[in-house]
């Protein structure tokens, strides 16, 4: 395998349980780089003067005409992007956009989101990348929330705007987009002057004196995690952690110019505005930028533009392993892929169909002060811990029947022991030297409370709270095993059954309501599942119902199926029972419930088929772009 020697293995055993090779090194190479990594991460200092905007100034010096960003037919080098974004940033600060200030960036993937990104910071204020499917309450929030002074919207990002007129109160400046463009009579509400005065402004660099205040542990983005009743939390990126991000997995990848990454997860997710963004600016490479993900383009994609590094997660992957095989896909120019959710499964067919390629499956979250990666190619793992000493992770016991956290005779948490599921937490530094271990939380103190526990392994101390279940094998490698309690993952995002059920809960004539996740063959996590109770009198109507869920949820929150039962599942203290349901699936042949399927095609719940399954490619993948 390819990485087994850049570790400087010296020998290995038969794992017959993982079918592959244990790596038991005479000279502990993953630890060398996990303690190069560390040290890496402790380089920026809190305090420091540093910021985002004069990291790309002093790139943009360094690599001028190198090229940075690819879009299509159109490459921007270094240079012609700092031109660009100073343009950005002059317009905004001439419109009164201050250092502190906030602003909102709804675009889709594309250069123009870079260049309004990257002039905010320029000028010392914060972006929110704003997912630009929301509308209606969520989209409030996200303004609300990161207190916006003004929203920069592309042109093809309006609808949601348009549909929500409470957000006529923030100044909109619209961002044009000639490959969609909107019909003029939609255009109202929108101050179409801001595109005007960015292609007059001066392309030179805005006063770095705008910024001089501006420390490296200060907000610089804000990217909103999943949230399932259109009402996320926005989590507070720093300086100084976006920079530290790409200057650590600049080193882990081994990246440098000659490096082409893809981009074709939505930037407004923490893993592609991040790893992807920070990593190819730290390295001075090159970023492909797509829109959207195409399974049908991905290969030819990376043939054209000579990509070697690609951002996954396991879905898309999956995609690709089941289209039908293509020239484009032979000996391609990939060395290297990152991200998460790849099954063991998925990735043997993968190095089998495509070829051998250093695979970094990793563990984390957009909010994490703690994460794990995979550095030796060691099939399904996420990565590996040699030393627990050395790392401030650890995996708490969690008692499977109750889902609480198992204590010792003292009161304090349990740390697993190899075999054991338990929560991933990470041991909070609270030091105004140290930037590496910080939990940043929040805009809301309240929501960032709520993730951290307190008192775990010793009075006083604080650890940040994942809401994931990990274990790890006697050589240290761990493994993703599920969301705790309640919440499991679908399409790469958690979703919470009590937020779902309680959004949904006013559905009209419904008595109740349960929201539980269940297994789809050869899908990664769990597909979200509603058993719904009406009252008497009332029948389900499944065109209603799936209206008011598109209207009240995130795609990736929405039932995918629904049982139209006759009474509720509920224990004497009036908890939903959900284990039983779980284990009944969306097999009907183990109950007697009308079941009803997502139908996005026919845009209703349409009644239970394989048919319905297949065009909603809720079967095997066969064919087609996701």
């Amino acid at each position: 395998m390819i990485g087994v020697h850049m570790l400087g293995v010296d020998s290995y055993d038969k794992n017959k349980n993982n079918d592959q090779s244990v790596r038991v090194p005479a000279v502990d190479r993953v630890q060398q780089k996990h303690d190069l990594r560390s040290s890496i991460a402790a380089q920026i200092k809190p305090s420091d003067l540093y910021t985002l905007g004069q990291r790309i100034e002093d790139t943009v010096d360094k690599f001028s005409e190198r090229p940075f960003l690819i879009y299509g037919d159109r490459t921007y080098t270094y240079k012609e992007v700092d031109e660009r974004v100073n343009q950005y940033a002059n317009t905004l600060v001439a419109r009164g956009i201050q250092p502190g200030d906030v602003c909102a960036v709804a675009l889709e993937n594309r250069p123009e989101l870079f260049f309004c990104w990257f002039a905010l910071a320029k000028i010392g204020a914060v972006s929110t990348l704003v997912n630009y499917h929301l509308q209606g309450n969520p989209l409030i929030h996200v303004l609300q929330a990161t207190r916006t002074k003004a929203v920069l919207v592309g042109e093809e990002c309006i609808v949601p705007f348009l549909e929500t007129p409470e957000t006529q109160e923030w100044p909109q400046w619209l961002i044009p987009d000639a490959e969609n463009p909107a019909a003029v009579e939609t255009l109202a509400n929108f101050d179409r002057e801001f595109s005007v005065e960015v292609e007059q402004a001066s392309n030179a660099r805005p006063d770095a004196a705008l910024r001089a205040g501006i420390r490296a542990e200060d907000d610089m983005l804000y990217i909103f995690t999943s949230g399932t009743t259109g009402l996320p939390k926005a989590a507070r990126y720093s300086n100084m952690r976006w920079m530290t991000s790409g200057d650590v997995m600049e080193v882990t990848l081994d990246t440098d110019t000659n490096d082409v990454f893809y981009c074709c997860l939505p930037l407004y997710h923490g893993a592609a505005a991040t790893s992807v963004g920070s990593t190819a600016l730290s390295s001075g490479a090159s970023i492909v930028i797509r829109r959207k993900f195409s399974a049908s383009r991905f290969w030819t994609d990376v043939r054209t533009h000579g990509v070697t590094v690609f951002q996954y997660v396991g879905e898309i992957c999956r995609y690709l392993l089941n289209r039908p095989e293509a020239e484009e896909e032979k000996n391609n120019s990939l060395r290297c892929m990152l991200g998460a959710g790849l099954t063991a499964d998925s990735w043997r067919r993968w190095i089998k169909r495509f070829g051998e390629l250093d695979v970094y499956e990793g563990w984390g979250s957009t909010e994490a002060n703690t994460a794990t990666i995979n550095l030796d190619n060691y099939i399904g793992s996420c990565g590996r811990i040699p030393d627990w000493n050395k790392t401030n992770l650890r995996l708490l016991r969690v008692d499977e029947e109750t889902q609480a956290h198992v204590r010792d005779e003292n009161g304090f948490y349990v740390h697993c022991q190899p075999g054991e599921v338990g929560e991933a937490v990470g041991f909070i530094v609270d030091s105004p030297h140290i930037g590496a271990g910080r939990f940043e939380g929040y805009t809301s103190a309240a929501a960032t409370e709520t993730k951290i526990l307190r008192n775990v392994f010793q009075t006083g101390d604080a650890w940040w709270s994942s809401g994931d279940l990990l274990r790890y094998d006697e050589n240290g490698y761990c493994y993703f095993v599920d969301r705790v309690g309640d919440t499991f993952r679908w399409k790469s995002e958690n979703v919470s059954t009590q937020e779902v059920a309680s959004e949904l809960g006013d559905f009209t004539g419904m008595e109740f309501i349960n929201i539980y996740g269940v297994a789809v063959t050869e899908h990664e996590g769990r597909a979200g599942m509603a058993l719904v109770v009406m009252q008497q009198g009332h029948e389900f109507d499944p065109q209603a119902f799936y209206n008011f869920v598109t209207e009240r949820l995130p795609h990736y929150a929405r039932p995918v199926f629904v049982r139209a039962g006759s009474h509720a599942d509920m224990t004497t203290t009036f908890k939903h029972r959900k284990i039983d349901l779980q284990k009944q699936g969306y097999d009907p042949s183990k109950f007697a419930d009308t079941l009803y399927v997502k139908d996005d095609s026919a845009a209703t719940y349409s009644l239970y088929s394989d048919e319905v399954l297949a065009r909603n490619a809720l079967l095997p993948f066969v064919d087609g772009d996701a």
